[in-house]
């Protein structure tokens, strides 16, 4: 069984590394020229859509490495 101290290390890291992951993708957004979700959205862009993909799996596997020690 969990113990009370785990799991609230848990739920403390994962919300931290979702804050951190929305923070970085806001600023990557800010960084590139143009809107990224309009060109995802309304304009279909595929290019923009898998890059926006790659730098979501990249931000994610830093954070996990981070979190994880």
């Amino acid at each position: 069984m969990i113990s009370l101290d785990v799991f609230l290390a848990t739920v403390i890291y994962a919300g931290l590394g979702i804050v951190i992951f929305i923070v970085s993708f806001v600023l990557v957004d800010k960084l590139t020229p143009g809107e990224l979700w309009r060109e995802i959205i309304e304009r279909k862009n595929m290019a923009v859509a898998l890059l926006a993909g790659a730098v979501a799996i990249g931000i994610s596997n830093i954070i996990a490495a981070a979190v994880h020690g």
